[in-house]
Parts: structure tokens; sequence; C-alpha cells
């Protein structure tokens, strides 16, 4: 479920952030937090906000936040997402994602299959023929 502004919480501990860097075919150096093999072609953060509320997360997209290592400032670089990841109670939201890395990679595994990323390749393909 995406959320709002209005309903992000004061205690943010329970929210991990999740930068498009983080998920990119970027050097480590340059931010990327998984491996080369299951990195994503130019992510973004709109993206990655629905791969992870489509699987069931609380998710929240922060606007304008930069990734402190992204030396490029065009819009299609800036934002972030916000993912919860524990309870109130300290339980996890969902099973499947124990950690941080967990839930990085399940979305750099489902990204490049979302509908849009494949319209705009096979629609490529078809008008050039």
């Amino acid at each position: 479920m995406a959320l709002t502004a209005a309903w992000f919480p004061a205690n943010q501990d329970r929210f991990i952030c999740i930068y498009p860097a983080y998920l990119s075919s970027k050097t480590i150096t340059e931010g990327r937090r998984i491996p080369v093999s299951e990195a994503v072609e130019n992510p973004t953060a709109t993206e990655i906000q629905d791969v992870c509320s489509e699987v069931g997360l609380n998710v929240f997209l922060e606007k304008n936040k930069m990734y402190s290592r992204e030396w490029n400032h065009d819009v299609q670089y800036r934002d972030r997402v916000r993912v919860q990841l524990k309870q109130e109670d300290g339980g996890l939201c969902l099973v499947q994602f124990l950690s941080c890395k967990s839930v990085m990679l399940y979305a750099a595994e489902i990204t490049p299959k979302l509908k849009r990323r494949t319209q705009k390749t096979g629609g490529g393909d078809q008008s050039l023929q």
C-alpha cells in the first residue's frame, strides 16, 4: 500500500531507505548494494515503489531526495523509497523479507519484468519494423 506524506510516522526506524542507485548497474563505489549480476539498468524510485507495494509492503515515496553519491542532479535520479520492514511490536511485516538486502534483491528481480518496461522495449522494436 502506497502511503502519503501525512501518514508517514515520526518513528521511522521501522522503515528502510532504498535509493535507485542501490539496484542500478553502477559500481559499488557509485552506490550499488547488490551483486552486479542482479543489478537493474536505470531503475526509478517509482518502479521500486510499485514492486514493493504490489507484494504488500507499506511504502512511501519521498520526492526530491538525492543519494549523496549521485553526481547527476537530473529529475530521473531523484527520489527515494521508504519501506516498512517491521511492525510496531518489532515483528516483520512480511516473513519473506528478513532484511533490507532481501527487499532490494526482490525489487531488482521484479523491476525488469514490470509491464511498462516490457512495453517500452516491445513498442520500440515494433516501430522499427
